[in-house]
């Protein structure tokens, strides 16, 4: 997600500025490179005039319509350069990002600016906190240091956004595949063998995206093969990613030296909820203590499994990081009697959707409508979000769901346009995914909410000012109402609306999605002692630079699993390239609010009342208000942990 006061080098655009239904525009290299040189022509002629005047009077708004004007003409950038199916236009989204990077640093370095910012009498709480973030912003972009360092500040950050492109340039083009013979994909469901490439031999090549790898790691029988596609995997980004990630992190502690502070984190968590790297160690310590006795006994259980179906003795086996999740499916399977496979009969793609609207406007309130329009692929959906009430045009949003090559290889939702009351600016998010386009099985189902949450924080937000709209909130709240979204397809109420969706469908019965929660709960320990190897990992180079490959085995090597030599999991780490460096703990500390939300509901789920509260409270807000006091007002009193922590030693 973007970072609070962030310019266009992450943030999208959609033209026109104030149409009812602001579209995308259609993009070659030519047209993006023109339109990112006028806008930085633009913005930097603004930038003076805005400089030029000596009161503060009206500098929130002149803010306000300065980011509107980046964030239409100049946003495509990020969006574009993970998205589109040319890659001659992807790769003309690369110098305009720096173009951008360069223009952010240089606003948030102008002192006449700043002078204003900071003379500024807020006429509300909402300029109040506009006020705060943009001071904050100003002096974290160097504006206070003395010349030369800021000047040392602002190439940081340009070679900074040089690196983030780099990295993410070579997973996304990363064509490697891995060939298996038929044999080695005995175990596949047919449904998964349908359609894939095979060579001039009859054997299978298989990529690594998402779809494809999973389910592969989760059924091939041949522990050989799961090895090689585990390690190819493993590679992805290569040898190179990881120097740069050292570099970004070496340049990071070094930007944070020039602020006098000790390291990265200290520099990044002084904006963030946790306030100090101490907290964060904390937590992450707890989150180990909790979950390490669940993890040995259930890798106990998957060594059991594999001894059984190797027909040898326990002690004679061992479990490998690539064994792990085809024997939770087994265990699963037998304990449970869940198959994540078929459980994508019960979700076709087109159905999951249709479920996914009909549960946020039956909580909201809203309406979603397809609208068809020209995208940058086809097939790329665009949707209208509509009061339910009134009919009045609220938002709009895109949907790009399947892989293919060339484009960003993992989940996330573009904020591509924020809101902004003020001048009645409506918002728009982009979701991208890598789902089965035939049908969901539990997890995409999760990740298809996951995201959604996302894209609802965005297009619900009705924030006064373009910088505080939806998801620019503090990162390590942002995931919180998307991982809270996640419980709409874990409990029989809501998914009862899946028989409204898909009269055809077969539906799951109470005790099914019973056994479906009790199969999720099931690996708790394994799953989050991984989340804490990612927030261990990040923390230990923010806190100090590092050989990233040996950093990363010593985190493995503290976990019963180990370290697997020869793979190189931070070459494809994207978190750490971008803004979750000094902050992947986010991910569970949201968490932790999220699932304390949960009891806001008190267990009725579609209950509309409290998901207009939610809305209101939570949604509409976006960064205008502290987090903790959203969080605070929604539930009427201070969060617990004590959900969280249920949750990752599953018993909640």
């Amino acid at each position: 997600m973007k970072a609070r006061i962030a310019l266009a080098a992450t943030l999208l655009a959609a033209t026109p500025a104030f149409a009812a239904t602001p579209l995308i525009a259609q993009y070659d290299a030519a047209k993006m490179t023109k339109d990112c040189d006028a806008l930085v022509a633009k913005a930097r002629k603004d930038m003076a005039a805005m400089g030029a005047k000596k009161s503060a009077a009206g500098v929130f708004d002149e803010w306000n319509r300065l980011q509107i004007e980046i964030e239409d003409v100049a946003g495509p950038t990020s969006l574009i350069g993970n998205v589109h199916p040319d890659k001659a236009v992807r790769d003309a989204t690369e110098p305009c990002q720096e173009k951008l990077t360069s223009l952010n640093t240089d606003l948030l370095q102008d002192e006449k600016i700043y002078a204003r910012v900071k003379a500024a009498k807020p006429a509300n709480a909402h300029q109040k906190k506009l006020r705060k973030d943009l001071l904050e912003a100003f002096e974290d972009s160097g504006v206070a240091l003395a010349p030369d360092k800021r000047k040392r500040s602002k190439e940081i950050t340009e070679k900074l956004e040089t690196l983030r492109q780099a990295f993410d340039r070579n997973i996304r083009d990363d064509k490697t595949t891995v060939t298996m013979t038929p044999a080695e994909m005995e175990g596949l469901p047919e449904g998964y063998l349908t359609g894939k490439a095979k060579d001039d031999k009859g054997n299978y090549v298989l990529k690594l995206d998402s779809p494809t790898y999973f389910p592969f790691m989760a059924s091939a029988r041949s522990g050989a093969a799961r090895e090689r596609y585990y390690r190819a995997q493993q590679q992805q980004g290569g040898e190179g990613n990881l120097k740069i990630l050292g570099d970004m992190f070496v340049l990071r502690q070094e930007l944070a030296g020039l602020y006098g502070l000790p390291d990265y984190a200290s520099y990044a968590m002084r904006r963030k909820m946790v306030g100090t790297p101490a907290v964060v160690n904390k937590f992450l310590a707890d989150v180990k203590a909790a979950v390490t006795g669940l993890e040995l006994k259930e890798l106990g259980e998957l060594r059991a499994e594999k001894a059984k179906e190797l027909g040898q003795p326990v002690d004679a086996v061992k479990i490998e990081r690539w064994d792990v999740i085809y024997y939770q499916e087994k265990i699963r399977k037998s304990r449970y009697a869940i198959d994540q496979e078929e459980l994508r009969k019960y979700f076709p793609t087109d159905k999951a959707i249709a479920y996914t609207f009909l549960v946020s406007e039956t909580l909201y309130g809203i309406k979603i409508q397809e609208t068809p329009v020209k995208a940058w692929h086809e097939d790329v959906r665009h949707f209208d979000v509509v009061d339910a009430k009134t009919g009045k045009y609220l938002s709009s949003f895109y949907f790009d769901l399947y892989p293919r090559d060339g484009k960003y290889t993992h989940a996330a939702a573009w904020a591509v346009r924020g809101a902004s009351k003020a001048t009645g600016r409506t918002p728009m998010t982009v979701l991208v995914t890598n789902l089965d386009r035939k049908g969901l099985n539990q997890r995409e189902m999760e990740t298809l909410f996951h995201e959604f949450g996302h894209v609802l924080h965005g297009v619900l937000s009705t924030a006064d000012y373009n910088p505080q709209a939806g998801t620019a909130t503090l990162q390590d709240f942002v995931e919180a109402p998307s991982q809270m979204f996640e419980e709409w397809v874990r409990r029989p109420e809501p998914l009862a609306l899946m028989k409204t969706v898909c009269a055809e469908c077969p539906q799951l019965s109470r005790e099914q999605i019973e056994r479906i929660d009790a199969a999720r709960r099931y690996g708790q320990g394994i799953k989050y002692q991984r989340q804490w190897e990612y927030g261990a990992f990040d923390m230990r180079l923010s806190q100090k630079p590092q050989d990233v490959l040996q950093a990363w085995a010593a985190v493995e090597r503290e976990t019963p699993l180990g370290y697997v030599e020869g793979t190189m999991f931070p070459a494809q780490f994207g978190h750490l390239a971008q803004q979750y460096a000094a902050g992947y703990y986010g991910y569970m500390w949201s968490e932790v609010l999220a699932l304390d939300m949960l009891s806001a509901f008190k267990g009725k789920l579609m209950d509309p009342a409290v998901g207009k509260r939610y809305r209101d409270t939570i949604l509409a807000n976006g960064a205008q208000e502290e987090p903790m006091d959203l969080v605070r007002r929604f539930l009427g009193r201070a969060p617990s942990s004590d959900a969280f922590f249920a949750e990752i030693t599953g018993k909640r």
